[in-house]
């Protein structure tokens, strides 16, 4: 015995605890009409999983649980229960449930007044899921083929061919297939509306990718001009350096040797002063001489300081100069500065939600303000004021260096006079006033030498201020790595002023291009590219991942489809060969079987249809705006009794339809045979000769499964080897009374 027994407790009319065991092939429930013996035909779809509350004649779950009764003739009534539950134990020796490994499985539901369940697997809670796949794989289920009402006897006939292929396909074990292909085709569904947001989702982010694209490739190909940039800085410092390094130590050695004659000359001519100052004979020309030797030392120091200073000025005109020249190209290239995207979609955002358009104004002039960099106009000004300051400095200083100029000429002439006249006089007391003329000769030279050399020491002053300038502008451009630069080795000679003026070139119109790339932001930008490309990665991988398990779920629900039209084909046959053998049983001969038929369906036409038969309505009569075309595939019944004409359904009597509707029963139950079968009065209809014939099917169909027969059939109660009587007392709640087999066939009798 596949089926132990069932336990009833608060289920309905039964009040109380009730249970009954199933020890032999044929079990009997008998009693009369209102009794509440249909009840355990329910009882057991409940606990089986029922989730038509409409199908246990009810209409929400309270309905099943006992309501309390009246009082009964020995006391008070049963009080309503708050619960109700079913419990069916099965042997499980033969593993018919293969996936438990325990001899006994007891399948428990709990129904509450708030219609709360709970299911439970021996002893421990599961889900209805769970049930339902663990009873699928033993063939049975909460409706179906093996729970049989007198109503239901019928339905196989009555049925539409698709629902009578349904009906079958559950009895030959096919709904495990159908449930995971419903499964499937829920999970298909569910997928493809992951396609779509995913595909959804990368239109949304694709316009903006492409544009960080875009900016990454401006910022790639300004930091590939911010690297040639650096190479460029590195080289050119480095050989700028060595220049002017030698440059410095060449002039400071070409300065030594006129700065030492001009110390010895200095001595020699304080020497032919003395001697002319303590000359005895010394006259009017050799004062002159003395005097004018000092009247032009002091014109032409002073000269040198007006000309130090004036050097000075120019020096500092030309800085401003440069730098306004450099301010006023940064904000022409301003008037072309690349604002971001979702910088201006940012503005739009604060603007839109604001009341007043003074607020709105007031942002966007920030917002110009703000990126089209500091505004140094007023530097600017300032600049230029210091400079027109500066030219009037430098106009006062070549005025009064032009004045000297002139007394310097003056003196000169005078000298040149004076000393014509003393070489026109031979007299050799004269030797003192010559020699203060030839190293006043001699010191003009030196001086000479040396005023070029400091003016050349003055230019490398400003070169080497340049050098400095734009070491830091290099450091703003290109970063710190543009001003890290290594040492020319000691024997490489260092490039020309020309080269290198070619190359600092070079480096300006790096700086101006790569300030008009526009690469500032690069940082950010690289960082929000980057998260966008992993999130299109990610979302692109995402499609993969949806289209292979779509590929996995379109092969599955194929592979279930051919499964279940294989078996399906090949259990109809074995169906076939069932059914007309209790045909011929029920009725002596004859011929039944089910044949697999397409339900027809309409279609309504389309316009060119409709068109394409107006054109030709006068041969054929009145056109019809519908056709017929090929619906589902279904089971058709096809029955011809023996020595009668009857051939059909709808030609049979009630008598001769409820013998048909068992017979296919019978047979479908054979094919796949449930481990039992319950029988709710599907013989009500039969009279006395072919309950004989019903009994026999019975007996037959209990070899391989177990029955329980709910009957007021005598011929029915026979055949059974226990019955339980079920009664209903004054209370209204069921009782159940046992009867065994003996009993059982006097009661019959």
């Amino acid at each position: 015995m596949y089926l132990k027994s069932l336990e009833i407790s608060g289920f309905k009319s039964f009040a109380r605890k009730s249970s009954l065991s199933f020890t032999t092939p044929i079990t009997g429930i008998v009693g009369p009409n209102g009794s509440g013996k249909s009840n355990v035909a329910e009882a057991f779809r409940f606990v089986l999983g029922e989730q038509s509350i409409k199908s246990l004649r009810g209409k929400r779950g309270e309905d099943l649980i006992w309501n309390g009764g009246g009082e009964g003739a020995g006391g008070s009534g049963v009080a309503r229960s708050n619960r109700a539950e079913a419990t069916l134990v099965f042997d499980n020796s033969r593993r018919v449930f293969p996936s438990i490994d325990f001899d006994e499985v007891s399948i428990r539901r709990v129904v509450h007044r708030d219609n709360s369940n709970e299911y439970l697997l021996n002893g421990s809670q599961v889900r209805l899921k769970d049930v339902v796949e663990l009873l699928a794989g033993a063939h049975i289920g909460a409706t179906g083929h093996h729970i049989i009402s007198q109503g239901e006897a019928d339905r196989i006939l009555s049925a539409s061919v698709r629902e009578r292929r349904e009906m079958i396909e559950d009895a030959l074990g096919l709904k495990i297939y159908q449930w995971k292909k419903q499964e499937s085709l829920r999970k298909l569904e569910k997928t493809d509306e992951n396609v779509a947001q995913v595909e959804s989702l990368r239109r949304e982010i694709a316009p903006h990718l492409r544009f960080l694209k875009k900016q990454v490739e401006k910022v790639e190909k300004a930091e590939e001009m911010r690297r040639e940039l650096v190479a460029a800085c590195k080289e050119y410092f480095a050989a700028e350096e060595r220049r002017l390094a030698e440059e410095r130590g060449r002039l400071s050695r070409a300065l030594a040797g006129p700065r030492e004659e001009l110390a010895r000359l200095d001595g020699e001519l304080e020497r032919a002063k003395a001697i002319l100052a303590a000359s005895k004979d010394k006259d009017q020309k050799s004062g002159e001489v003395i005097a004018l030797e000092g009247r032009l030392a002091h014109a032409r120091a002073e000269k040198d300081a007006v000309t130090r200073d004036l050097g000075r000025l120019e020096g500092e005109i030309g800085a401003r100069a440069r730098s306004i020249e450099r301010e006023k190209e940064r904000q022409k290239r301003d008037e072309f500065r690349t604002v971001y995207l979702k910088d201006v979609e940012s503005l739009v955002a604060t603007i839109e939600p604001l009341p007043s358009v003074a607020e709105a104004v007031g942002l966007l002039k920030a917002f110009v303000a703000r990126h089209r960099g500091t505004d140094d106009s007023a530097l600017v000004g300032e600049a230029e004021k210091e400079i027109a300051a500066l030219a009037g400095e430098k106009a006062a200083l070549e005025e009064k260096l032009a004045a000297i100029a002139s007394s310097e000429a003056k003196l000169v002439q005078e000298y040149d006079a004076l000393k014509r006249a003393i070489e026109k006089e031979k007299d050799v007391d004269r030797d003192a006033e010559k020699d203060v003329f030839r190293v006043i000769a001699l010191q003009n030279e030196a001086r000479s030498a040396v005023a070029r050399l400091d003016d050349q020491l003055k230019a490398l002053a400003l070169d080497e201020e340049a050098f400095k300038r734009d070491l830091g502008e290099a450091g703003m451009a290109g970063g710190r790595e543009a001003t890290l630069y290594d040492a020319l080795p000691a024997g490489q000679a260092p490039a020309g002023t020309q080269e290198q003026e070619a190359r600092r070139k070079g480096i300006e119109r790096l700086k101006v291009r790569l300030e008009d790339a526009g690469a500032s932001g690069g940082a950010e930008v690289m960082k929000e590219y980057r998260e966008t490309e992993e999130r299109d990665a990610f979302l692109a991988r995402e499609l993969e991942d949806l289209g292979a398990a779509r590929r996995e779920l379109t092969a599955l629900i194929a592979d279930l489809d051919a499964r279940i039209d294989l078996e399906f084909k090949q259990g109809i046959l074995k169906i076939n060969a069932e059914f007309q053998a209790y045909f011929s049983m029920m009725f002596g001969g004859g011929r039944a079987e089910l044949s697999v038929v397409r339900e027809p369906k309409r279609r309504k036409k389309t316009d060119v249809e409709e068109l394409s038969e107006a054109l030709s309505v006068e041969e054929h009569g009145e056109r019809s705006t519908e056709e017929e075309e090929e619906g589902p595939e279904g089971l058709e019944v096809s029955v011809s009794l023996p020595r009668k004409k009857v051939k059909g359904l709808m030609m049979l009597s009630g008598g001769e339809r409820a013998l048909t509707s068992i017979a296919l029963l019978f047979a479908v139950s054979q094919v796949n045979p449930p481990p039992f079968i319950i029988l709710d009065e599907t013989d009500a209809a039969l009279d006395e000769a072919n309950s004989r014939k019903y009994g026999d099917m019975i007996e037959s169909l209990s070899k391989n499964s177990q029955l329980i027969l709910i009957t007021h059939n005598r011929e029915t109660m026979s055949r059974a080897g226990v019955l339980y009587g079920v009664t209903m007392g004054a209370d209204g709640a069921s009782k159940l009374l046992s009867i065994q087999f003996d009993e059982a066939v006097k009661v019959a009798k």
